[in-house]
C-alpha cells in the first residue's frame, strides 16, 4: 500500500500527514509553519505558528497575541514523522522556503521568493528536493527586472526632477519588503524621505531587530509638509490621491513594482511615473531556482499558471496547476509584486 504525498493541496491549505501541520493556511488550522509576514501567507485564527526568529515581529505586530515559535535557518525540527527546516527566500526579511521531509522524500513550498540579493533580505537559497512548489507571479517571458543599481539611478533622477521644480515626490510601495527595499537605493542627499503610518510602523519593527534602514520621518496629523522641501513620501500606493496625500500641495506619484515592465498596467496606475522593481522572481529567476533544485516535479501556483506550466512541461519537468489562495495581482493587494 502507498504511503500518501508529503505535501497535499487541500481547501485550507497545503498540508503535511506525517506530520499535521500545513504551510501557509488560509482557514484556521491547529498548526501553521508560516514562510513569510504578509497577509495572504500569514493569516489569523491559527493554534499555533511557526516562523523564522526574523518573521516573527512582524507577524506578532500584524497578528496580536498568537502562540508562536521560532526557526532559524537551516535548523531541523522534527514535527510527527516529517523533519522540517526552513531556508531563505530572498522576497522580505525572515522570508523562508519550508524543506519537508518524510522517509527520505524531500518537497520545497518555496512560499514567494526572488533570486536577487537586494542587500535587505537573507539572499535566495536552492535547496534540492523532489518536488518544488514555486509561484508563477511573473511567469511569462515579458517580465525580466533590470539591474538594480540602473532602478536606482532613475529612481533618484525622477526624484531630484521633483525636488527641482518644488514638488513632492510620491512613492508607491507596499508597507513590507518592498518599501525598505527602495529606501536603500534612494540618495537621502535630495531630501528627506517621509513615511505614511504603515511604513513607518513596519519600519519600527525591523529596527527594532537591529536591520539596517534609512532615516525617515514619520507623517503625523501635525507634520507641516513646508518644514520639509524636496522630499519623497513612502506610502502604501491606496494611500496616493487620498486626502491625507493633496495636504502636501503639488507632487509627482509613481509606483514600483514588476508590473510596470506592462505598458497597459502602467497606463491604468494613472501615476506619472512607474519603476520595474519587484520582490517576487521574474522568468529567468523562476527558471534558474527551478533548476537548482534538481527537482522533477513542479507544482505552479498564483500567477501565469497554465502558460508556466505548460513551458515547463515542454521543457523536461512534470508541471501540474495546483490551487492556492495566495495574491498575485496587481490591484491593492499587500503584495502586489
Amino acid at each position: 500500500m502507498s504511503r500518501p504525498p508529503v505535501l497535499t493541496f487541500t481547501d485550507k491549505g497545503i498540508y503535511c500527514p506525517a506530520g499535521d501541520f500545513y504551510i501557509d493556511p488560509w482557514r484556521p488550522v491547529n498548526r501553521a509553519l508560516i514562510t513569510h509576514g504578509h497577509a495572504d501567507h500569514a493569516r489569523p485564527g491559527m493554534g499555533s505558528y511557526l516562523a523564522t526568529h526574523l518573521a516573527l515581529p512582524v507577524i506578532r505586530y500584524r497578528l496580536g497575541d498568537i502562540n508562536a515559535d521560532g526557526i532559524r535557518y537551516g535548523e531541523k525540527r522534527t514535527i510527527g514523522s516529517a523533519q522540517v527546516s526552513f531556508h531563505p527566500a530572498g522576497h522580505v526579511p525572515g522570508s523562508a522556503q519550508i524543506r519537508v521531509e518524510v522517509a527520505g522524500e524531500v518537497w520545497v513550498a518555496s512560499g514567494d521568493y526572488k533570486v536577487v540579493d537586494d542587500g535587505l533580505s537573507d539572499p535566495f537559497e536552492p535547496v534540492k528536493c523532489h518536488h518544488f512548489i514555486t509561484e508563477s507571479t511573473f511567469g511569462l517571458p515579458v517580465f525580466r527586472w533590470p539591474d538594480q543599481a540602473e532602478v536606482a539611478a532613475e529612481l533618484n533622477a525622477w526624484w531630484r526632477g521633483c525636488a527641482a521644480t518644488g514638488k513632492t515626490a510620491f512613492l508607491g510601495a507596499y508597507s513590507l519588503g518592498k518599501a525598505q527595499r527602495l529606501m536603500a537605493l534612494l540618495d537621502q542627499d535630495i531630501g528627506p524621505i517621509l513615511t505614511h503610518t504603515a511604513v513607518e510602523n513596519t519600519n519600527a519593527v525591523l529596527r527594532g531587530q537591529d536591520i539596517p534602514l534609512a532615516d525617515t520621518v514619520h507623517v503625523t496629523p501635525d507634520l507641516n509638509p513646508k518644514d520639509y522641501p524636496g522630499a519623497l513620501v513612502l506610502s502604501p500606493p491606496s494611500a496616493q490621491g487620498s486626502a491625507w496625500a493633496r495636504r502636501f500641495g503639488a507632487q509627482e506619484t509613481a509606483f514600483a513594482s514588476g508590473w510596470m515592465a506592462l505598458r497597459g498596467i502602467r497606463r491604468r496606475r494613472a501615476g506619472d511615473r512607474g519603476f520595474v522593481i519587484s520582490d517576487h522572481a521574474d522568468w529567468a529567476g523562476l527558471l534558474w531556482a527551478i533548476s537548482e533544485t534538481e527537482a522533477e516535479n513542479i507544482y505552479v501556483t498564483h500567477g501565469y499558471t497554465d502558460i508556466f506550466m505548460r513551458y515547463l512541461n515542454e521543457n523536461g519537468w512534470n508541471a501540474e496547476v495546483v490551487p492556492t489562495q495566495f495574491n498575485s495581482d496587481m490591484t491593492e493587494t499587500e503584495d502586489g509584486g
